[in-house]
């Protein structure tokens, strides 16, 4: 018997932590009034029950480095793995038998194509792995399916992906983690602090470094390989010849370097920065209002300007930290590797007084989406914040596509008075996924 399966002998009327989770905010009621000794029968780390059920769908780099993470913990427990290279499906759900100990081969699925995974009864959450291009339709068919998602940063390709994104979270009554991990880090939690309370004054601009990918290549035809389902792989994109380069998941390049798959390096590291920008100026639900491409009319940097006047510049060359804050009173500079600079320097270990905004606090971004999992409160990174910050990442790429600065309602969420940059906040679809 597959010890991850779920029991069947608890009658039909017995409270668990997975019914509750499949059911969303009823389901924790009913749950937080079952009798105390029942709920501690369910609660404890060794009750399966009580064990998140996980599928991974996407078995590249980035889903490595999940389940990393993830095949520790005795609160999860990965059931069901899938990638359209199905070889690669199987040698995840291989080194996951061999990790969580299975005498036997056959305790954990590998599967080539996400409705199957997805379809399966038993599974609490979906793990998006997948290259951008299909973040929103995976994430859509869990979220109506009943389940939970943790997608991968940017949250979308395109703006309008996004919305229908949002509400089918919250009509479903669905948990969703956007990939933007640095807000589960604590020093960019107290930059963004120092930042939201005024400690450096009035904000004259921020700066953040996202680096660049080389141009996409002009690739050659080469065979498919027999496990890979290439025509899903390109999915909604336009066809073009199979090379293994435009497929590998290299952090260098790879898909990254095709803007039909993604974002460059705008979706890739600007996913993460703006994010923290937006998290940094209380922008969470909302956005800049002008997105100015780099060259024009002299403009040395990509830029995009909030309503205050706040300005964000990409500077690639030059910065000493990831993002750096500038205000009429100091500064802030913020990278990964807990490095966090202030001037003056006393800003960095300052204490918040009650009165002044604390900001939510996650110091890992799998507890804060497996335990928003249990209590049904929004995460960290919840699918609004990902939308928004997704629209920031993809809106640069408009204004550099057309040349010219593109005006941005974010409360109508609307390109304003271009119609030709308006055509861009989607994407062409091609058959026979067409539709999300």
């Amino acid at each position: 018997m597959n010890p991850l399966e779920p029991k069947h002998d608890e009658g039909p009327r017995a409270i668990t932590r997975r019914a509750a989770i499949k059911t969303g905010i009823k389901g924790i009621v009913a749950y937080s009034l079952a009798p105390q000794f029942l709920q501690a029968a369910l609660s404890g780390p060794e009750a399966p029950s009580n064990r998140i059920a996980l599928g991974l769908v996407g078995n590249g780099l980035i889903c490595t480095s999940h389940y990393t993470g993830l095949i520790g913990r005795d609160d999860c427990r990965i059931v069901a793995t899938c990638d359209v290279r199905h070889s690669k499906a199987k040698t995840m759900a291989a080194r996951a038998e061999k990790d969580y100990g299975y005498a036997t081969s056959g305790g954990i699925s590998a599967y080539q194509h996400h409705e199957e995974l997805i379809s399966r009864g038993d599974i609490d959450a979906v793990f998006v792995c997948t290259p951008d291009h299909w973040h929103v339709a995976v994430a859509l068919a869990a979220i109506r399916s009943g389940k939970d998602v943790y997608c991968e940063k940017p949250l979308t390709l395109a703006v309008w992906e996004g919305r229908p994104l949002v509400n089918a979270a919250r009509q479903y009554g669905r948990i969703l983690q956007t990939g933007t991990q640095q807000r589960s880090n604590a020093s960019f939690r107290k930059a963004a602090e120092i930042v939201r309370n005024g400690l450096i004054g009035d904000l004259k601009y921020i700066r953040t470094s996202l680096g660049e990918f080389p141009a996409a290549p002009n690739l050659p035809e080469e065979p498919i390989p027999e496990d890979f389902d290439y025509d899903r792989w390109l999915g909604p994109t336009p066809w073009r010849p199979y090379n293994a380069k435009r497929v590998q998941g290299d952090y260098g390049g790879g898909w990254r370097c095709f803007l039909e798959y993604g974002g460059r390096k705008n979706g890739d590291w600007g996913a993460h920065h703006f994010d923290i920008i937006q998290w940094a100026l209380g922008m969470d639900n909302s956005g800049p209002v002008k997105f100015i491409p780099k060259g024009w009319q002299g403009t040395p940097y990509q830029t995009h300007v909030y309503a205050s006047g706040v300005r964000v510049e990409r500077v690639d060359e030059g910065l000493k930290a990831m993002i750096e804050f500038t205000g009429t009173k100091g500064t802030v500079w913020v990278s990964r590797g807990d490095y966090l600079v202030t001037d003056p320097p006393s800003l960095a270990k300052r204490p918040l007084s009650p009165s002044e905004v604390h900001l939510y606090v996650s110091n890992d971004h799998h507890d804060d989406f497996l335990g928003a999992v249990r209590s049904r409160q929004r995460t960290i990174s919840d699918v609004e914040t990902g939308h928004r910050s997704a629209t920031v990442c993809h809106l640069n790429n408009i204004a550099a596509r057309v040349n010219r600065p593109v005006q941005w309602d974010p409360a109508a969420e609307a390109v304003v008075g271009d119609p030709v940059a308006a055509t861009l906040l989607g994407r062409t679809r091609r058959a026979p996924y067409a539709t999300l």
